[in-house]
């Protein structure tokens, strides 16, 4: 698999790996971001969706790290990595998900039956971002994947459930947001008094257990 690597300032590469995002080219790119943390020349990574950014010391030649990028890349294999497994209560529908209707029309069903899929994987979670603990899962079914609200909402409660596009994820805060809500949870994402402060992690697993279905 093909890695491309773009020089982005005098201290930071990024590594970038082709679309869709799939679990085998996480895991290899968690074994890769592992081993670029341990030279002495990174000062950070930061893994994302099918990229790493590696930001490096002050004095590091970006071209120079940059081959030894690729060298590395082509040297690392994926590694099973299987976290937790996290369960996670949902109220779906009603008040709590406000798009679980109109999900279901999209797909030209009924709720109970979104709610059915939506619980029955176990999803992964690719990577942590946009918010403090917001994890972005991957391994919705494809009778699941519903394009992003039109027009955003300028809020979303903390704890909603949503559906964008070929994800699904949970906010940790209040925040706009885009994506189809679907469901809300009570548990704390992100608790700035624990250590860690995120509940999830990276190769962490997830599954949704419905608590109840609203209308």
């Amino acid at each position: 698999m093909k890695m491309e690597i773009r020089t982005v300032s005098e201290s930071a590469v990024v590594c970038l790996l082709p679309a869709p995002a799939e679990l085998a080219k996480q895991q290899r790119l968690w074994a890769f971001a592992a081993r670029v943390g341990q030279s002495d020349t990174v000062a950070e990574t930061v893994t994302g969706m099918n990229n790493l950014t590696v930001f490096l010391h002050h004095g590091t030649d970006p071209e120079t790290a940059a081959k030894e990028l690729r060298r590395l890349w082509r040297d690392t294999a994926a590694t099973k990595h299987e976290g937790r497994l996290v369960e996670i209560p949902v109220v779906y529908g009603g008040r709590f998900g406000e798009d679980l209707a109109e999900v279901a029309a999209f797909h030209q069903t009924t709720a109970a039956e979104i709610v059915k899929r939506h619980t029955a994987p176990v999803y992964t979670v690719f990577m942590m971002g946009f918010q403090p603990g917001f994890p972005y899962l991957g391994g919705l079914p494809e009778n699941l994947h519903t394009p992003r609200r039109a027009t955003p909402r300028t809020e979303v409660p903390a704890g909603s459930v949503g559906i964008g596009g070929s994800q699904t994820g949970m906010y940790p805060f209040a925040s706009p947001g885009g994506w189809q809500i679907i469901g809300r949870t009570s548990v704390a994402l992100f608790d700035a008094q624990k250590q860690p402060p995120t509940l999830l992690a990276a190769g962490d697993r997830v599954r949704f257990r419905a608590e109840r279905i609203e209308k």
